[in-house]
């Protein structure tokens, strides 16, 4: 009887473990797309002080930089936010990381 009250325990212990770890885990997992709009912003202000861009590009990627943030402010109106808003804006955020990557290695010529 003692032995098999042992398992029971150490098998709520560990069911217990797994599911601290997998909640934990799906956290780290998380969009936070203030956080990249953030980084990204900060990458294109750099990058213009440094004059890897132009003035105009850098005036193109501020606008999608604020176009993004009011699809973010839409999505979250009603403080739910669907998979289809999330992919909208994540792929909104890739492709604008994308462009500033396109304009610092090849200039548009004007």
């Amino acid at each position: 009887m003692k032995q098999n009250d042992r398992k029971t325990s150490s098998i709520r212990k560990l069911a217990a473990t797994l599911a601290v770890a997998f909640l934990c885990s799906t956290g780290a997992f998380a969009q936070n797309f203030k956080a990249d709009l953030k980084k990204l912003d900060g990458q294109i202000e750099a990058d213009y002080k440094n004059k890897k861009l132009s003035e105009n590009e850098y005036r193109k990627l501020k606008n999608e930089q604020e176009i993004i943030k009011l699809a973010i402010e839409k999505a979250m109106a009603d403080d739910m936010m669907t998979p289809d808003e999330k992919n909208k804006i994540h792929s909104k955020i890739i492709r604008s990381k994308k462009r500033l990557g396109k304009y610092k290695t090849n200039r548009e010529i004007y």
